[in-house]
């Protein structure tokens, strides 16, 4: 039987606990399509939300759940979709590449609308209890982290799981908020030892839910439908009577945000689809493995919910090009030789936007610019899904490995990793690329996770397989206004 669709069956025992907690807890649920667009969020929310930090532990803030936030700390509203857009001062070429902002999300990264759009479906349906079970988040580091901040504002119990060698950032602020965290052996490309624990921890008798990023269809739509939609706003807002939209840039990771290019192509149906990895881990490129320090990113797997079919390029990231550039972003030398490259002052004081995925998702947008030969009235998307902000303690592990950053670095790294960037560890997928790559999820889903044959036959030859998987966001959304409804909240607004 083919899962390719969120299970939205009803189990009222569960329910009832669930809509009890919630009118105890003065939680409110929003929906997607107010994540899309806040002008539907009730006056009274809004009023609310002025008064609160844009991290705090409130239910309030699932309403902040959006790429429309005001990029303020403490009592924004809400506005356009933000982003930033990179002149080739910067980027070395003349396309447009215009990136969207997950800073400005509560936990600073857009993994909370991920994880958002994984539990929900499973507390409005009854499914899930929060009043017994627990939410459990397998993670490479953002992806726990806003499934402990969801689970926190809804009121459940959760237990966060990542490997040992993220960034100190994260678990400082996962112990505060999480109910358990669980550092398993390795760093970002240990994926398989996260998937490990979560079966030790299905066999270990506790009542539990684990929500898997790389196999939750809640992930793929929430990007689907949100991420996506944010995208095209931004396209509107930019696009000029010549400009052209060729496509998207960005990480496989769990695969969710890649879903935000499979709407896009549904609008634009000749815009490519650009997935990114780690050149030190070569997955997708050569089926190669290995570890690396773009921190978020996932590896050695394909995910379950890649749409594989549906991707056009891989390119691999070498992470001493992200490393270096973090800090040529970041330092006060790199800012200062960036000035006197004619990079824009106003630029500059955001390039702190860019967190290692983010910069990592960049340069496979000028990978791609530089491959296809894109002009000025060329635009490439990407994602910043979070910020330096979270990795503020790597800039003071370089510092003290490699001494203070000097002029000469910053030009080294300039005409290396922007100027220099080129199309090499890249490949322009044909059919049987892609399901060469395709074939890959056997291994991992079939082999160890349980997944069924047939439905990773499925995912290849059924033409609405993944139109499935895209098409229930008004299903959820009647489902979260029914269970405001019998919590009773929701009339006072």
């Amino acid at each position: 039987m083919t899962t390719n669709k969120i299970d939205l069956t009803t189990r009222q025992d569960r329910l009832e606990h669930a809509v009890k907690r919630a009118r105890e807890q003065n939680i409110i649920i929003p929906t997607l399509a107010q994540m899309k667009d806040p002008t539907l969020i009730p006056a009274r929310v809004r009023q609310e939300l002025s008064s609160l930090g844009l991290w705090d532990i409130t239910p309030r803030n699932l309403f902040r759940i959006t790429w429309h936030n005001e990029p303020v700390a403490h009592g924004g509203g809400f506005g356009p979709v933000n982003y930033v857009e990179l002149p080739a001062s910067l980027t070395g070429v003349k396309a447009r590449i215009v990136a969207i902002v997950g800073k400005w999300f509560p936990t600073g990264a857009h993994k909370v609308g991920a994880a958002f759009g994984c539990l929900v479906p499973r507390l409005v349906t009854g499914q899930f209890d929060p009043t017994t079970q627990k939410a459990v988040w397998p993670s490479t580091g953002n992806y726990c982290r806003g499934g402990a901040y969801d689970s926190k504002l809804l009121s459940c119990d959760s237990i966060a799981i990542l490997p040992e060698g993220m960034s100190k950032e994260r678990f400082e602020w996962l112990y505060k908020v999480s109910g358990e965290v669980i550092a398993t052996p390795g760093s970002e490309s240990n994926v398989k030892e996260i998937f490990d624990k979560c079966w030790e921890l299905r066999k270990s008798g506790q009542d539990l839910m684990i929500f898997n990023q790389f196999e939750e269809f809640g992930n793929y739509l929430w990007h689907h439908e949100v991420t996506g939609h944010a995208m095209e706003e931004v396209l509107k807002r930019i696009m000029g009577p010549k400009d052209h939209y060729r496509g998207m840039t960005s990480a496989t990771g769990s695969a969710g945000t890649i879903a935000s290019g499979d709407y896009l192509k549904k609008i634009f149906p000749l815009s490519k689809i650009v997935a990114s990895e780690a050149l030190q881990c070569p997955t997708l490129l050569e089926n190669g493995f290995g570890a690396h320090r773009i921190e978020g990113i996932g590896d050695k797997h394909v995910p379950w919910i890649h749409n594989v079919k549906n991707t056009d390029m891989i390119t691999a990231i070498d992470d001493e090009a992200v490393v270096n550039l973090s800090r040529l972003f970041n330092e006060p030398e790199g800012k200062k030789y960036l000035t006197q490259q004619g990079v824009p002052q106003e630029l500059i004081a955001r390039l702190d936007l860019m967190g290692f995925s983010g910069i990592s998702n960049v340069l496979s947008a000028i990978k791609f610019a530089k491959y296809y030969e894109l002009g000025e009235n060329d635009i490439v998307l990407t994602i910043l899904t979070d910020s330096m902000e979270l990795y503020g303690s790597r800039i003071v592990e370089m510092r003290q490995e490699f001494g203070e950053y000097t002029t000469a670095n910053a030009a080294a790294d300039y005409a290396r990793y922007l100027l220099g960037q080129g199309t090499d560890n890249l490949i322009e997928l044909s059919y049987a690329d892609r399901r060469r790559i395709h074939n890959l999820k056997y291994y991992t889903w079939v082999e160890q996770q349980g997944k069924s044959y047939d439905e990773i036959m499925d995912m290849w030859y059924e033409p609405d397989y993944w139109t499935a998987a895209a098409g229930q966001a008004a299903e959820v959304d009647a489902l979260i206004r029914e269970f405001n409804d019998r919590v009773g909240l929701v009339k006072s607004y």
